[in-house]
């Protein structure tokens, strides 16, 4: 988080908030699972094993979808230009989310669900930097574990305010996924076409922010 530039944590902040809200869309609307947070997912899995085979098998489907999310928009973002990397796993993002979108407007949320589970493994191909993930988007143990760090070196009196990055991503999930629930308690069908617009509008802002970056290197 801390080795990008102001824009990109911005940047960030705003895929945090719609990891947020997709993860409490898709948690409402599946019952009861997460189509962002994996760790949520394997624990259901492992209590469904011992409780109930259909849990533990919708749990597994959406832990091994989101996993081929993050592949697919790897391999989608490794194949264009270097200086359009990003908005291209923005793009297919903001496509898969489309996707979802019309096809729980038709009536299949069983499947609308496994695309949002897709589209959010896809949005954790955003920030990847030198073969690895420099900021997870719908995740955040990670996060906490970090900012609970900066403030034990804060309170001993090495630490500056660069806790402030990783609390605002955090608050960012959480605010989305407020504004998620709001949405989808005042109109389920809305609530995903909301999402992707949403994404749409993140995207032409990564396509902006990249072409300044690349203006500014010349």
């Amino acid at each position: 988080m801390l080795r990008y530039g102001r824009n990109l944590r911005i940047l960030a902040m705003g895929y945090a908030m719609l990891a947020g809200a997709v993860d409490a869309i898709g948690f409402l609307r599946s019952g009861g699972l997460f189509v962002s947070f994996m760790s949520g997912n394997s624990t259901r899995l492992s209590i469904g094993v011992t409780q109930s085979l259909t849990i533990a098998v919708a749990a597994a489907t959406l832990v091994a979808l989101f996993v081929a999310g993050v592949i697919f928009n790897v391999l989608i973002g490794e194949s264009a230009p270097a200086h359009h990397r990003k908005f291209a796993a923005t793009l297919t993002v903001t496509l898969l989310l489309v996707v979802a979108a019309a096809i729980d407007s038709a009536g299949r949320h069983r499947v609308a669900v496994a695309f949002l589970c897709v589209a959010m493994g896809s949005a954790n191909a955003i920030f990847r930097r030198d073969g690895e993930v420099g900021i997870g988007v719908t995740y955040m143990t990670g996060t906490l574990v970090k900012l609970g760090h900066r403030l034990a070196d804060l309170l001993r009196g090495t630490g500056d305010r660069e806790w402030l990055s990783y609390f605002l991503l955090w608050l960012s999930l959480v605010l989305g996924g407020i504004a998620g629930a709001s949405a989808f308690i005042w109109s389920p069908n809305a609530a995903l076409w909301c999402a992707a617009a949403t994404a749409a509008i993140l995207s032409a802002l990564t396509f902006w922010l990249m072409g300044d970056e690349s203006r500014a290197a010349r």
